[in-house]
């Protein structure tokens, strides 16, 4: 069936307004003696994504998607959303639409990952009413881009599906962005991202931006896994939602590539990377409390639990360092989700997420965030690409780091590394 035709079959059916309805009888998570860890997460991830990725698919973001900013926004040019949502709904969602195992969620996925498809599709067809405006004169367009590419090398088909015609508006739009010039922060990694995808597809990539930011990264590297975000260490959650995710995706692709680097082989500043990325994991586990609340510090705090984007991501990888079994991390992973999702007002009436932390808040808005921005937390799911069969949710529970310390039970030291 053509993509066309499953949306209108949906949309007939009301397969895709039945996807809306279940998503918002969940309003609130199953308690954990009701619900596995794989369905747990997997019915989650359903509710935030899936009244989004409808309207993306039936061409309905512009017109009904609602936007919520705090009073302190800066002003800017609401178009902007449609990518910002989309990019960062996708960027975690891919690899559980790309997990094609068998499982409850199956019928689920395969709605979901043909949305995703359509959206595509949509977000560079200028004759679309969800139409991506990747013209406009806006560097924010630059950071989403990054989570839309991203979402592509998570998960391949939503590039190789495509038409010859879509692939190359997508190509054409991602390179029109270079036009923005990003700060020397965390922005360096977003243009490195898309040059990353340039090269994964076979596309003509720009080298200075990827070693530039390969460069200075080398350079903002305080010790023990921690990153400054520029030439000033900030002590809050944004080596987790972008430095240390997207410099192993860069990396990643430049190693399978063989790419040239100015100083030592690829593979080995993957391979500290990779260390590094790994201790910086061992901090995040040890920030989760008995109860799986965290502190909230620092910035950008409504994108929830994409604080433990980098523990999810190796997660997905097998990359987990051998201090972090599956099973802990699983268990403390599903702990935070609970702790921060438990509270119906995360959600509007109708399904779509707001601005907030432990539920909703607009008071905690940042003035560049909107109501799309906060699909950034779906970056906290991707251990969703592994079947539920796997070993990540099958081996037995076990309790992390705090909740064995506050419990009066042996739990490993900690030192800081050299690397």
């Amino acid at each position: 069936m053509k993509r066309r035709d499953f949306l209108a079959a949906a949309t007939a059916s009301g397969a895709l307004t039945a996807l809306g309805k279940t998503a918002l009888a969940q309003q609130k998570p199953p308690a954990s003696q009701t619900q596995d860890d794989y369905a747990y997460f997997s019915s989650l991830l359903q509710k935030i994504s899936g009244p989004v990725l409808e309207l993306f698919a039936s061409e309905r973001f512009h017109s009904d998607f609602p936007i919520e900013v705090n009073t302190n926004t800066d002003g800017r040019d609401n178009r902007i959303v449609h990518l910002e949502c989309f990019g960062r709904t996708i960027a975690g969602a891919a690899p559980w639409l790309a997990n094609t195992a068998p499982g409850p969620d199956l019928a689920a996925r395969d709605a979901l990952r043909e949305m995703a498809l359509l959206a595509y599709e949509h977000s560079v067809d200028p004759q679309s009413s969800d139409y991506f405006n990747w013209e406009l004169d806006h560097g924010q367009l630059l950071v989403d881009s990054a989570y839309y590419t991203q979402a592509m090398l998570r998960a391949p088909f939503l590039w190789e599906q495509q038409s010859r015609k879509t692939q190359q508006r997508i190509v054409a739009a991602i390179k029109s962005l270079r036009r923005v010039s990003p700060p020397y922060t965390n922005w360096l990694l977003f243009a490195a991202m898309n040059e990353a995808f340039l090269m994964q597809v076979g596309e003509q990539y720009d080298p200075i931006r990827l070693e530039l930011t390969l460069r200075k990264f080398q350079e903002w590297y305080v010790g023990d896994g921690w990153f400054a975000d520029g030439q000033h260490f900030a002590f809050d959650y944004y080596n987790s939602y972008v430095i240390h995710p997207m410099l192993l995706d860069i990396l990643e692709v430049m190693t399978a590539h063989d790419t040239y680097y100015w100083h030592g082989d690829i593979q080995d500043v993957y391979d500290l990377q990779l260390k590094r990325s790994q201790r910086f994991a061992e901090h995040l586990e040890r920030l989760i409390s008995p109860s799986g609340t965290y502190p909230p510090i620092g910035r950008s705090l409504t994108y929830r639990t994409t604080a433990f984007q980098l523990l999810a991501q190796l997660a997905l990888k097998k990359q987990l360092p051998e201090t972090l079994p599956s099973g802990r991390v699983r268990s403390a992973l599903r702990a935070v989700h609970e702790a921060i999702f438990s509270h119906p007002s995360n959600f509007t009436e109708d399904g779509y997420l707001r601005i907030g932390f432990a539920g909703g808040d607009l008071a905690l808005g940042d003035w560049y965030s909107n109501s799309g921005s906060m699909y950034i937390t779906t970056a906290s799911f991707l251990p969703l690409g592994l079947p539920a069969d796997d070993a990540y949710w099958t081996e037995p529970s076990q309790d992390w780091t705090q909740k064995l310390a506050f419990s009066g039970r042996p739990f490993r030291k900690d030192y800081s590394v050299e690397y």
